[in-house]
């Protein structure tokens, strides 16, 4: 028995039924997704003194402008982020500088925000800068930091600037410091510095600061745990977070463990004997408490001198910090180092010469080339 299949009925019922809807009938061709009569117009580049006086306005887009130059690794925008850096200058110096710190999942971003708060509701102006850790693999940084702080990012007098670790040690920003100066120039007065909590950073940021707050979170350890911890030290507040709830007994017991830890520390140049609270960003408490510590804090070190002793010793540590960078960048942008330190990355892989003496022998180069220059 035979019989017609289906596609050879249909394509013979087609010949003969022209009108059918079976017929397929050419289509038009693919549009371009963009016009083709569309020009891409180039954005006019601001000068140094549009800059700075967009900053000195208060201007947040110009400042946020002006960040991005201090951040980029070309060698022309370093060249005018330093104009502009250098111009500020005069106008920086007059904020509190709060380093915040802690381990992951100790709410750093949940508390900034919540004291962030009652910082703008006392007339201050605050800018937040949080260092965002860039992936090890990709590069990349998912700068989440205004999605968790989002009920600050809306108020005219916050300025939160998420910026990747790119690398730089302990996941502190490698111009933080400098941003800091244009923060201040553009009129913020209390400016926030968020670390990625990795246990690393605490020095770098500790430099740049004029008080240190290090975020803790209850059951982290016992008092004895607390002796241990290195960054303990460098604390000149300590807020135990999240204590609401079913939590608030547990955040209790740490304060008292931590606070008996801390006296045993000799007591720091600044003379301040750190202080340890318990704050809860949910409930919203605890938080007149800790501002009234950073408040204690601030006038005692601005009695004694100490604040502007540290500003000082903070200026030169970063003085010879922009030295060692700037030599470390002109070493490897140099041409004679940059033809041949390839080679010399093979032979010590193939153990055919030392790490050390290659590192001897391309700085001798470097000398060579640079000395080669100066004649």
């Amino acid at each position: 028995m035979s019989f017609t299949k289906i596609d050879h009925y249909e394509k013979e019922y087609a010949d003969t039924h022209h009108d059918t809807a079976l017929n397929v009938t050419e289509g038009v061709e693919d549009q371009p997704i963009v016009s083709p009569y569309f020009k891409r117009r180039k954005k006019r580049a601001l000068s140094t003194g549009e800059y700075v006086a967009g900053i000195l306005a208060g201007n947040i887009t110009t400042l946020s402008q002006a960040i991005t130059l201090v951040e980029s690794s070309n060698p022309a925008h370093y060249a005018q982020a330093q104009e502009i850096i250098e111009a500020c200058l005069p106008h920086a110096g007059k904020s509190v500088r709060i380093g915040i710190t802690g381990v992951p999942g100790a709410g750093k971003s949940t508390f900034i925000e919540a004291i962030g708060n009652m910082v703008v509701s006392l007339r201050h102006k605050l800018a937040v800068l949080a260092i965002d850790p860039s992936s090890e693999r990709s590069g990349g940084s998912i700068l989440g930091d205004k999605t968790r702080m989002e009920s600050i990012c809306n108020n005219p007098s916050v300025f939160v600037r998420p910026s990747p670790s790119a690398g730089s040690l302990g996941g502190v920003a490698r111009k933080t410091r400098e941003t800091i100066v244009l923060c201040e120039a553009a009129g913020f007065d209390v400016i926030f510095i968020e670390t990625v909590g990795v246990g690393q950073s605490e020095t770098a940021v500790h430099s740049m600061v004029d008080l240190f707050m290090l975020l803790q979170i209850s059951g982290a350890g016992d008092e004895l745990q607390g002796i241990k911890r290195g960054i303990m030290e460098m604390a000149d507040l300590m807020v135990i977070t999240k204590a609401d709830g079913e939590n608030i007994h547990k955040a209790e017991l740490a304060r008292t463990q931590f606070q008996g830890a801390l006296r045993l520390f000799p007591v720091p140049e600044s003379g301040w004997r750190p202080k340890v609270y318990t704050s809860s960003a949910v409930a919203k408490t605890g938080l007149e408490e800790v501002w009234k510590g950073v408040e204690e804090y601030l006038e005692h070190i601005e009695k004694n001198g100490y604040l502007q002793h540290n500003r000082n010793r903070q200026n030169k540590y970063w003085m010879y910090e922009t030295i060692n960078e700037a030599l470390k960048e002109s070493f490897y942008r140099d041409p004679a180092v940059e033809g041949r330190i390839g080679e010399y990355e093979k032979r010590v892989l193939e153990d055919r010469i030392s790490s050390f003496i290659a590192a001897k022998e391309l700085l001798a180069i470097y000398f060579k080339d640079t000395a080669g220059k100066s004649e």
